[in-house]
């Protein structure tokens, strides 16, 4: 626990919050713009003089409860709130990642991708948004539902959803694949999403059972990906990733070398329509 640095952020977030705020009367007697000790005691659920005398770097050393309470009371981001468990000495509390709503930021640059093969994909592999360009690369793989909706589940128990690439690309993919969902779990541990879908594939998939065993991790480089188109044939492309953190999803953007094959078989994307395995 760093006692200086806590009684310090907690006194400006203080000071930063108004009473308007939180719902509070500003009064014709305050002098200043932020909220004072004991109203912030009050909203966070504990004494005033409990609360003072963390801001004043004396007292015990604040619970995780207590922490909880003054994250709520503070108003506190999840960033912030992170960073005061860490101040308080204490773990970070582990955060789920499962909502399909695509944030603004993201879904704002995506908007300028209509002319490039683009998606974004949840953290475990369900597509949530494709370009009309990605659609004719890839096929629509926003229509699965239920367990098959991740790319991850659909690899090990789908025959057909690996003719997207060359066979002899397939053991590398599927590594990458698992590599990626054991991130994903390590992150959200276990009785989440991400372990279920661990679970459903260890029951499945004796590939994917025999390579989780061996603890695969993601690497640091992305190599350029080869994708089988029916009339166009293979195509070599690169995968940029934009990873947004605060919801897990990730924007992946394809696209060629200028000048080469893969770069005009590209271009004709737009007049072949949708993919058709």
């Amino acid at each position: 626990m760093d006692r200086a640095q806590l009684a310090g952020f907690l006194r400006a977030r203080r000071e930063a919050l108004r009473p308007e705020d939180v719902g509070l009367p500003r009064g014709p007697r305050r002098r200043t713009g932020g909220l004072r000790r004991e109203e912030v005691a009050a909203l966070c659920g504990m004494s005033a003089d409990y609360y003072g005398r963390i801001e004043q770097q004396r007292g015990p050393n604040p619970s995780e409860q207590m922490l909880a309470a003054l994250a709520r009371g503070l108003r506190l981001s999840p960033e912030e709130r992170d960073h005061l468990f860490r101040l308080g000495g204490h773990p970070t509390v582990r955060r789920v990642f499962g909502d399909d709503h695509v944030s603004p930021g993201m879904a704002r640059i995506f908007d300028r991708l209509e002319d490039t093969p683009a998606q974004v994909m949840s953290h475990l592999g369900e597509t949530l948004r494709q370009t009309p360009l990605a659609v004719a690369l890839m096929g629509d793989q926003s229509v699965h539902t239920g367990p098959a909706r991740s790319l991850h589940y659909r690899w090990f128990t789908d025959p057909e959803s690996r003719l997207i690439h060359p066979e002899e690309d397939h053991p590398v993919h599927g590594r990458l694949l698992a590599a990626d969902l054991r991130d994903a779990y390590a992150r959200d541990g276990r009785g989440s999403r991400a372990a279920e879908l661990v679970d459903a594939l260890l029951a499945a998939s004796p590939e994917f059972a025999a390579i989780w065993g061996e603890h695969p991790v993601p690497g640091a480089y992305c190599e350029p990906k080869r994708v089988r188109h029916p009339r166009l044939g293979v195509l070599e492309l690169h995968c940029q990733t934009l990873v947004d953190p605060g919801r897990s999803q990730r924007l992946l953007v394809y696209t060629a070398v200028p000048g080469s094959e893969s770069h005009d078989k590209l271009r004709l994307l737009s007049v072949t329509g949708e993919r058709r395995v």
